[in-house]
């Protein structure tokens, strides 16, 4: 057993002595991660100590069978942590309006897919709803989690990560890139063909889903449809 996974252990036994020094060699990856959400309305201080949480709760529900590093285990902990607070200090407050808003534009946006055969623009879409252009992109990103990568794949007490942040997030160190890989094969590896193309070419490609439909030989709605559901699934993969 290496020195880290020792300290691991003894800490996850109740050694005060070897979770103190874990935190203390672990800041880094909260400074790291903390760093990301600067300039959202939260003194830098705040976010180190709501990442240390974080780096806590890693240390304590680190399994030393996984096959991946401890830090590479903890980053998506810490930032989770982060986003919990920022979410549950209603940071960003999304109004009744918005929200029908939004609902609104989801409805015409299908009907004006099934109609043209092609998804609206934001300034078409707009005027369909009668609102400005502003308006709805506030709308829309207000609700962006829904159907999206950014929708939450896993939570559990309150700690949880989305599939972006494996997927899409520009890996900057060799942990983060190696959690990306992770998560990528494992998930991939796991669709039907027909479905990996669809989510690579959305997703790693950045095909409209018109591009997509021309090139798998389905309509726009198809594409759509079964986007839904392979996101879903994958979902269910990862819980």
């Amino acid at each position: 057993m290496d020195r880290l996974s020792e300290l691991i252990l003894r800490s996850q036994e109740g050694d005060k002595s070897a979770r103190e020094q874990l935190i203390e060699e672990n800041m880094g990856l909260v400074h790291h991660v903390a760093r990301r959400f600067f300039g959202r309305g939260v003194e830098a201080e705040d976010l180190f100590q709501i990442g240390a949480i974080g780096l806590m709760k890693a240390i304590d529900r680190f399994d030393l069978q996984f096959s991946v590093k401890f830090s590479t285990y903890a980053v998506p902990m810490i930032a989770g942590e982060i986003k919990r607070f920022l979410r549950d200090d209603s940071m960003i407050k999304v109004s009744r309006s918005l929200k029908e808003l939004a609902m609104r534009a989801g409805f015409e946006k299908e009907r004006f897919c099934m109609r043209e055969g092609r998804e609206p623009d934001v300034q078409e879409l707009a005027k369909i709803l009668g609102v400005e252009k502003e308006e709805l992109v506030q709308a829309l990103d207000s609700s962006a989690e829904v159907e999206s990568l950014q929708r939450t794949l896993y939570q559990s007490e309150g700690d949880g990560f989305c599939l972006l942040d494996k997927m899409a997030e520009a890996a900057t160190d060799m942990q983060e890139e190696t959690l990306r890989k992770v998560m990528l094969e494992r998930v991939l590896s796991q669709l039907e063909p027909r479905e990996r193309e669809l989510i690579l070419l959305r997703f790693f490609y950045d095909k409209t889903q018109v591009q997509v439909a021309e090139r798998m030989g389905m309509t726009q709605v198809q594409v759509s449809r079964m986007e839904k559901k392979v996101l879903l699934r994958m979902r269910g993969m990862i819980l």
